[in-house]
């Protein structure tokens, strides 16, 4: 019976100090099922990839081989901001660098014009040799 109830004692003991398989740091985050994840890899630097959720993030590129032995690759990506509008960049990175495209991509205001003739009439000083 003592053999018994030590045994009892140990599982019981094991049970309590079993991994609770809690995310105590993480916050609870809805599950969203992938609608869509295809890849193709040619081993050539030829790819393609498109990975959609259904919370609506999209990403899709394709990868082909450069002329100076990089891939080139073209692509874009889509989430929904806070205000449930939709987010979109497109992108090139090449042999002539990354570019991306998108009204969330802030630009420079257009310097005035007396910036510019600033800058034209250095540039023609330079030309001339001229230094300060």
């Amino acid at each position: 019976m003592n053999l018994v109830l030590v045994v009892l004692s140990c599982l019981m003991a094991a049970v309590a100090a079993a991994p609770q398989f809690t995310r105590p740091n993480l916050p609870d985050r809805p599950f969203v099922p992938i609608l869509r994840d295809e890849r193709r890899d040619l081993g050539d630097g030829a790819f393609s990839y498109v990975f959609e959720a259904a919370n609506g993030i999209r990403e899709s590129r394709v990868g082909n081989p450069g002329s100076k032995g990089q891939t080139n690759v073209q692509g874009s990506y889509r989430f929904t901001l806070p205000d449930g509008t939709i987010a979109e960049v497109r992108y090139v990175a090449d042999e002539f660098g990354f570019r991306a495209e998108s009204p969330l991509i802030p630009t420079p205001h257009p310097l005035p014009a007396h910036a510019v003739e600033q800058i034209r009439v250095a540039e023609e000083q330079r030309r001339r040799g001229i230094q300060f």
